[in-house]
């Protein structure tokens, strides 16, 4: 048994043959119960809500931990819970399609048989997408209270905003080439984004707000549009790698900061762009989550890779590593069923699992050893029998057998009678030398 490995708590394998990746993943409380649930889209299109229970090593999960799985019939890109509904600051569900944004109310209803409560999900609205989606990020754009907007990223770099029910207005990245991870910082109120150029960039929402509108660029009779002010970058760092996530920290016993994961270094920023710490890793790492720490003012961050470990940091310094049975592609952190801190990890084939860092005693004994009495005159012939066998040894001279002793060498010389005279005389000369 490992003594550094992610202890199984709960888990299970989502479908067959499909796919997930990093926005796939969300845990919140989305039937607003008090209590956190596991929200799982796939590329397949099915939508999945799960409540753990805690079940023995080796057991399969139990029917009542998934609440609901439907299938949207389009592939889920991205699951995210917010307050995305007007007229109520209740959680909603958001949920990303290539061409669509959908927000749904999960609603549980009571149960009059053994099988438990029945939840179903509700479609409040949806926005249908002119460009193909990448990605989303939400939060209170422009500092609104008691609701959450969404801005979501096209695959030709176009951030288009949604205020709940209605469309705001889209911006297109300057230089842009490839989509990159996005986020927002209701510190600031600014988007985050990597560029194709392996920069961290940063972009003021007013600045969006006042910048020229998207459609001004293609629609030529809308001339008046174009007159808006240019967008402009807020801050700009070089990272020089590709970034694979960004995760905005704000906690009370920590500095502001914003979170880079690249291809080989961990980044840590202040809210201006100034680097406060780097962690350069020795492997390569596939997602990561920074959540609070127990010391103040340092910040725990969750960093899977490839190699199927989970190293825990606190600021640089590694604290844990603990091995997983598969390769994580999101990372999170909830609290289910009373128990804190539970860590929830999806694989891209579907593998799900809840699991906790710890050591776990192990429950292996050694076998008893029979014992018996001993009996010396036994052992004292059986050493003098042995000592006898030693002394004959080495008594004997002879290392090889007599069969394989040296002989001399014995010559034997024979003249052929065809020869004539003279040869005769001289073979006979050279083979009577002596040797």
């Amino acid at each position: 048994m490992s003594l550094f490995k992610a202890r199984d708590w709960w888990s299970t394998t989502l479908g067959e043959k499909e796919e997930f990746d990093q926005g796939c993943l969300c845990v919140a409380d989305v039937d607003n119960s008090g209590q956190d649930k596991i929200i799982v889209g796939s590329y397949m299109g099915y939508l999945r809500i799960f409540h753990p229970h805690p079940v023995k090593p080796g057991d399969d999960m139990q029917a009542e931990d998934l609440l609901l799985e439907v299938q949207l019939q389009e592939p889920i890109l991205q699951v995210e819970v917010g307050k995305f509904v007007s007229g109520t600051e209740g959680l909603h569900l958001a949920v990303l399609h290539c061409r669509k944004l959908c927000v749904y109310a999960v609603s549980g209803t009571q149960g009059n048989v053994e099988h438990g409560n029945q939840y179903q999900i509700k479609l409040m609205y949806e926005h249908n997408l002119q460009r193909t989606a990448c990605n989303m990020t939400y939060g209170p754009f422009g500092g609104v209270k008691g609701r959450d907007l969404i801005c979501i990223q096209s695959m030709d770099g176009m951030l288009m905003l949604f205020e709940q029910e209605s469309y705001a207005f889209g911006r297109f990245l300057p230089g842009f080439l490839l989509p990159g991870p996005l986020t927002y910082s209701s510190r600031t109120d600014s988007f985050i984004t990597v560029s194709s150029c392996r920069q961290v960039e940063s972009y003021k929402y007013q600045v969006l707000v006042f910048a020229t509108d998207a459609e001004a660029r293609q629609e030529t009779v809308q001339k008046k549009l174009s007159s808006g002010k240019r967008l402009a970058v807020d801050w700009v760092l070089n990272i020089g790698e590709q970034a694979l996530d960004i995760c905005i920290v704000s906690f009370n016993q920590a500095v502001s900061s914003v979170f880079v994961l690249g291809e080989r270094n961990l980044f840590c920023l202040k809210d201006n762009g100034q680097l406060r710490f780097m962690k350069k890793l020795d492997y390569s790492p596939s997602c990561f989550l920074p959540y609070c720490s127990v010391k103040e003012g340092t910040i725990n961050t969750l960093v899977g890779n490839h190699s199927n470990v989970l190293n825990i940091y606190q600021d640089v310094t590694l604290k844990w590593a603990a091995q997983l049975s598969h390769v994580p592609v999101s990372v999170k952190v909830a609290n289910i069923q009373n128990l804190k801190g539970v860590i929830v990890t999806l694989s891209e084939n579907g593998h799900l699992q809840c699991s906790y860092l710890g050591t776990d005693p192990s429950f292996f004994q050694a076998p008893r050893i029979e014992s018996k009495e001993v009996n010396y005159e036994e052992f004292n012939a059986e050493m003098k029998e042995l000592q006898k066998i030693i002394r004959e040894a080495m008594k004997t001279q002879d290392i090889l057998p007599q069969s394989e002793k040296r002989r001399d060498l014995i010559v034997t010389a024979e003249v052929s009678p065809d020869l004539d005279a003279e040869s005769v005389c001289t073979c006979i000369k050279r083979n009577s030398k002596p040797f």
